[in-house]
């Protein structure tokens, strides 16, 4: 009895192993001799599952990434993360395809790192933004160019630049007819032949702008191109990387101070640049050390910054214009040898005349950088000013001494208790310091004369005079001619004096003046 159940028992246990076998057949895998039939998935650190071959594998990955993708614009990045551990068993569970592909792709989910949409990136000189669309593109572009092109006769062409190894677009701007004429080019329909020959003919014949009325001129805009290099490059990007073309068009067409160089031309003040350029009389000489205030000489060719308010992408271009001016004829001038190029004087005033005009000026973002007067009518002739002006280069004057420092300034002083003017400057120094002539000249007298003791003067070319006081000792001599630099005595303390020092004068038509408002 006990042994048939037993036999029972073994029976039971047979059969319901049997029916596992069969209900968990398709995933149980048995052993090959000669390979890994056995995979366990991770991802991202997250179990996914088994299989039964490692093409299953990256065949699962690749459905779950198109899962991952779907209903999403551009391309995803997701790190994959993938792990694999393969090995031969008896018997092992494996998994079935969709419920890997759905445990991959929650995994991927985790990694996902950012959608890249299909852009493009416009670069202007130094500056570059990201835009959603080609049409976004032409906005921004046009955006430039509407604000000269009121009448929109201009439109904006993207070209391929064929000395570029990668597909890169360029932007200009062409006439709308240059467009109409290339499309009817294309299709064949321009004149061919004679009447060709005809059409040019009589656009040679048409009269020259002198010949014509005023009123026959079609004033307004002539020309238009893009003042800056714009490159346009496909991509694709994160989108938070891509710009709205709202904010792009803020960003380029807005105005930034950029410094910029002028070139003096005649006629030309400090206060008439200044006021051309948005500046005052200060910020112009702030921003160039040629001008030490606003009685500096500015000549002809000479160069000046200015600032200048641009956008990012600039525009030039011509305007047909008709003007009514005063205008002034350049300035003639007559040299005299004899005077120095700070000497000059009127010898004729000049007369203001009158005109009206047809002129293309060009501009650039709204600054006049050209004209060409193409018709010009005179109402009142003008008279061009004559000045006589110097050539001589003017002498320069320098300290007299090496070293040395200043005790006493030129002007009003009290002096051992009694109140006067110092007409010099003194430069306390050891008795024997070298003195040096300020400037070249012909020396006028030189020894001893009261107050100042041992003294020298000298007579410039200018008609200036330079004194040097209270010398020990003089090493020059009357008549003699001195150059810049040479020695003409050694300090002291001779004469009214409270010790040893050098005292220096500079006097202009026979009055003193301050030296140090002379010496350079």
């Amino acid at each position: 009895m006990r042994s048939g159940k037993l036999l029972f028992s073994y029976i039971t246990a047979f059969c319901v192993a049997a029916v596992c076998w069969l209900l968990f057949l398709p995933s149980l895998r048995a052993s090959a001799s000669d390979s890994s039939n056995y995979y366990h998935i991770t991802l991202h650190g997250r179990e996914i599952g088994a299989v039964a071959s490692e093409e299953q594998v990256q065949d699962c990955l690749r459905e779950a990434r198109r899962a991952l993708s779907e209903g999403q614009e551009g391309i995803v990045l997701a790190e994959s993360g993938l792990s694999l551990e393969s090995d031969r068993v008896a018997l092992g569970r494996i998994d079935s395809t969709e419920t890997i592909i759905a445990n991959m792709t929650e995994a991927l989910k985790e990694g996902e790192k950012s959608t890249l949409s299909h852009s493009f990136t416009v670069k202007i000189n130094e500056y570059a933004v990201n835009l959603s669309s080609m049409s976004d593109v032409y906005e921004l572009i046009y955006a430039s160019k509407r604000k000269v092109d009121s009448e929109d006769e201009y439109d904006v062409s993207l070209t391929l630049d064929p000395a570029r190894e990668i597909n890169v677009l360029t932007a200009s701007i062409i006439t709308k007819e240059a467009v109409r004429q290339q499309r009817e080019m294309e299709k064949g329909l321009l004149l061919a032949g004679a009447d060709r020959y005809m059409a040019e003919a009589l656009k040679q014949a048409e009269p020259s702008p002198d010949e014509l009325e005023f009123s026959a001129f079609h004033l307004g805009l002539t020309d238009l191109t893009l003042g800056d290099k714009v490159e346009i490059v496909e991509s694709y990007l994160p989108a938070e990387e891509i710009t709205s073309v709202g904010d792009a068009i803020s960003e380029v067409t807005k105005d930034t101070e950029t410094n910029k160089i002028y070139e003096v031309v005649a006629g030309d003040t400090t206060g008439e640049i200044a006021m051309r350029y948005d500046l005052t009389l200060e910020q112009l000489i702030a921003m160039n050390e040629i001008l030490e205030n606003e009685n500096s000489t500015i000549r002809v060719g000479d160069q000046l910054t200015v600032t200048v308010p641009e956008p990012l992408l600039s525009v030039n271009y011509t305007m047909e214009e008709y003007i009514e001016e005063d205008f002034n004829l350049p300035t003639e001038y007559v040299y005299n040898d004899a005077w120095y190029q700070d000497e000059s004087a009127v010898l004729r005033e000049g007369v203001t005349g009158h005109r009206r005009i047809i002129a293309l000026t060009g501009y650039s973002d709204g600054s006049a950088t050209s004209r060409e007067i193409v018709k010009e009518e005179v109402t009142q002739e003008a008279v061009a000013q004559i000045v006589e002006r110097g050539t001589k280069v003017r002498p320069v004057y320098i300290k007299p001494i090496s070293g040395g420092m200043i005790s006493s300034r030129f002007g009003y002083r009290v002096l051992r208790g009694r109140a006067g003017t110092h007409t010099g400057i003194d430069w306390a120094c050891p008795t024997g310091t070298s003195i040096f002539a300020s400037c070249g000249g012909r020396v006028t007298y030189a020894g001893w004369m009261g107050s100042y003791g041992y003294v020298v003067f000298i007579d410039h070319p200018d008609g200036r005079q330079t004194r040097y006081a209270h010398m020990s000792r003089v090493l020059c001599s009357v008549g003699q001619y001195v150059n810049q630099l040479d020695r003409i005595g050694l300090s002291g303390s001779t004469g009214n004096s409270t010790g040893p020092h050098v005292h220096f004068e500079v006097r202009i038509g026979g009055n003193p003046v301050d030296p140090l408002g002379v010496i350079q």
